[in-house]
């Protein structure tokens, strides 16, 4: 989910626990407390409480009697206002708190007490389980007399008691240097390589001449030897690093090891099993993701939980929604769907493209040489569906499907045929939170042309790829995808408000064109009709170069008309160009994965990395996998398998972004339900969940205060507060699901 929003700090009605200071001009922090009476000798003003907390003096300590049965953190809570932050000055920010019994997580934030109740910096730590003392820097940007520091405590189901001292908020210090513990510097893929595929690893080194390497099996034998091949500085880590080439190694086995500059890389296998496990576990993650049911813990063990938003208190649910006021007059069922990330909230554009990609991997599955359908049928990802003779991967994706299609206007209302663009919380909710645990309005958000062409194209690809199993539904949704395309036509250019990202990302988008080429390639490719081949030939997006170097995403859908085009068989004219195109995009992303030593293909301009970076990795190698599916070429085949390494561990960070996969990987991903890192009764994410990845722009507070100044592959920080880096989605699965099983089919 790439998102720009502001994290709520503090409901409106908790500032009624204290006065609000006039703005003023903030005085420079120059080593000194920006806090008042931050060791409770006498009294505790000026530290305020919300009406429900009692909180007092104890043996030098503020201890405060926090209420049980709360949903939010910030439903209870304690702090302090009117603290002064000046922009680019670093903070030491520090106190030691406890609570009784042990266990409770702790928000503790400074921010900004007055709208938009900004987070500058925020840490969530277990009481009396993380320790007692507390210490972390971080730098301000921004300057404000209105900042704040608040404690929220709000979400448990018991009441408890906290208590702090010694609360110190320092200007002035030094920024802390933050260094990631990135391992070896032999940087490998560390689940596997394929016995015949490409076998390429990374050194990170001072040397500028070549070094010997070593390939040990797990027993220690040396069983390859060679030479590393110099690469000089790599821009987007900033290493001075060599390339390893032992593809020439091609026997199966476990736990083997690189050897190079006296370094020992991580355990890695050679085979493919693991890319059969993967292309199951990357799609079983959608299950858990899914909204309106109950997840059953017999199909996931340990993930069971109860369903979410379907009007069941605290709930408000999701039967009868209302539009934001103004919007509409109607309420509308909108049950069911995924939940697009770590939030609660469901979005038709995000859900288009992750639709999209699920159905074109069984597509290819069923039209490419190498592709293994049955390895996604019925029975094969223990879903309820299971056993209705229809493939999982189907059953899987209708869950989504059911959802987009009642996201339409109904008939007789203005903009009818039209799709809302999304649905979601009034207000941001904190971590964590089940959704059965949600108390939220729930809102419907304006009509957009991007999400009506996102529900034509994706119902359009439906009615070809379920009509063998379900006739009725694949009418239907033909029937949604032709009344969508004819209210996009109508309305053109109605986009989504860049700025609606209260409770939800705003997904904006001021460009059409490229969603409208594409709702018409799918209503094409099904239907065969004449207006929609008239309208591809007429596009100007159809003749344009669009595999630009940061790959395709749910704001850019031209390669998802172009790659189908491609490949699923149809007649439109001069369609050996169109192939042609996707083979010249492939060999771009060829030269740029070669052309870095990390092996990549994925160079982004000033090497800024985007939101999301590995889901645009993988679209780039895509690309490469469509090109070897349409030519046959082993180096698109080769390219696109070799993409997989800088995932699984061949990166700056020397670890793989997919949960469970790889010695050291990340587990720590932003999410409500996910959210073990803050409490430890909640598991991590499923295992084969991606991390967004690297983000040049650090938008969290978490990671601006460790991430200052970053370089390309260093801006990631597998932290559950570290939403710009480190978040899960729905598409970005996607992108993983499909690339996984084009590698298992190689295997």
């Amino acid at each position: 989910m790439k998102r720009r929003r502001t994290t709520l700090l503090i409901l409106t009605a908790l500032l009624g626990a204290a006065l609000v200071a006039s703005p003023a001009s903030p005085a420079a922090a120059d080593e000194v407390e920006q806090l008042k009476n931050g060791t409770f000798d006498t009294t505790t003003d000026p530290w305020w409480t919300t009406s429900n907390v009692t909180a007092g003096l104890s043996d030098g300590q503020l201890c405060a009697d926090v209420p049980g049965g709360t949903t939010n953190r910030w439903d209870a809570a304690v702090g302090q206002n009117d603290v002064t932050l000046v922009k680019g000055e670093s903070y030491k920010f520090s106190f030691t708190a406890n609570g009784s019994p042990d266990g409770h997580v702790l928000r503790a934030i400074v921010g900004l007490q007055v709208s938009p109740y900004d987070t500058y910096f925020e840490v969530s730590p277990q009481l009396s389980v993380s320790g007692n003392a507390y210490s972390y820097t971080f730098t301000s940007p921004v300057d404000t007399a209105q900042g704040q520091v608040g404690f929220q405590l709000g979400g448990s189901a018991d009441p408890f008691r906290f208590c702090m001292d010694d609360v110190s908020l320092l200007g002035g210090v030094p920024p802390e240097v933050y260094e990631p513990d990135t391992g070896p510097r032999v940087r490998v893929n560390q689940v596997a390589y394929l016995p015949s595929g490409p076998k390429n690893a990374t050194l990170v080194t001072d040397a500028t001449e070549k070094l010997p390497w070593q390939l040990k099996n797990a027993a220690g034998a040396v069983v390859a030897q060679g030479s590393t091949a110099p690469r000089g500085t790599d821009v987007s880590s900033g290493q001075n690093v060599h390339s390893i080439d032992f593809g020439a190694y091609q026997k199966q086995g476990k736990d083997l090891t690189l050897v190079a500059d006296g370094e020992t890389s991580r355990p890695f296998d050679i085979g493919a099993s693991a890319y059969e496990q993967l292309r199951l576990d990357a799609v079983k993650y959608y299950y858990t993701q899914r909204s309106g049911i109950a997840i059953r813990d017999d199909l996931r063990p340990g993930y069971g939980r109860a369903a979410g938003h379907v009007n069941v208190a605290p709930n408000q649910g999701d039967a009868n929604v209302p539009c934001q006021p103004g919007v509409c007059d109607y309420t509308l069922d909108v049950t069911g769907g995924w939940y697009d990330a770590g939030d609660h909230g469901k979005y038709v554009v995000n859900g288009g493209i992750s639709t999209w990609e699920l159905l074109s991997t069984y597509e290819r599955e069923r039209l490419a040489r190498t592709g293994e359908s049955e390895k996604l049928g019925d029975g094969t990802l223990a879903i309820p569906e299971s056993g209705n003779k229809v493939p999982d991967i189907l059953d899987e994706t209708r869950w989504e499907l059911e959802f987009l299609l009642k996201m339409q206007v109904p008939a007789g209302q203005p903009l009818a045929g039209m799709a809302h663009h999304k649905i979601h919380d009034e207000a941001w909710t904190g971590l964590p939170l089940m959704p059965s645990d949600d108390p939220q309005k729930r809102e419907l958000h304006p009509a957009t042309t991007t999400a009506t062409l996102n529900l034509a194209a994706t119902a359009a690809q439906a009615a070809r790829l379920y009509r063998p199993y379900d006739k009725e539904f694949a009418t239907k949704s033909l029937a949604a995808a032709r009344t969508a395309w004819t209210a996009a036509l109508a309305h053109p250019d109605i986009y989504p408000d860049p700025n609606d990202g209260t409770g939800g990302g705003a997904y904006p988008d001021t460009d059409a064109s490229d969603e409208f080429y594409w709702a018409a390639a799918e209503l094409y490719l099904s239907t065969g009709e004449q207006q929609f081949k008239e309208y591809i030939l007429n596009s100007p997006v159809h003749t344009a170069d669009i595999f630009g170097p940061l790959g395709y995403d749910w704001a850019r859908t031209a390669a998802a008309a172009r790659l189908d085009l491609a490949t699923v068989p149809n007649k439109l004219p001069g369609r050996d160009k169109v192939r042609q195109s996707v083979v010249k995009g492939a060999d771009r992303y060829l030269a740029t994965l070669k052309s870095q030593p990390y092996g990549m293909p994925y160079a982004p301009t000033d090497n800024l990395y985007d939101w999301g970076s590995n889901h645009q990795i993988l679209h780039n190698g895509i690309v490469i996998a469509t090109a070897y599916d349409i030519s046959g070429a082993s180096k698109y085949r080769d390219g696109a398998v070799q993409s997989m390494d800088y995932m699984f561990g061949r990166n700056a960070l020397n670890m793989s972004y997919v949960t469970g996969y790889g010695e050291v990987n990340s587990h720590n991903q932003h999410a409500r339900w996910y959210a073990h890192q803050l409490d430890p009764s909640q598991p991590n994410p499923p295992r084969g969940t991606l991390a967004g990845g690297p983000n040049s722009s650090i938008q969290d507070p978490y990671a601006q205060s460790k991430l200052q100044g970053c370089v390309g592959q260093f801006c990631y920080i597998d932290d559950i507060q570290s939403w710009s880096t480190n978040e899960h989605t729905i598409n970005w699965n996607s992108a993983l699901t499909r690339m996984a099983s084009f590698v298992a089919d190689q295997g």
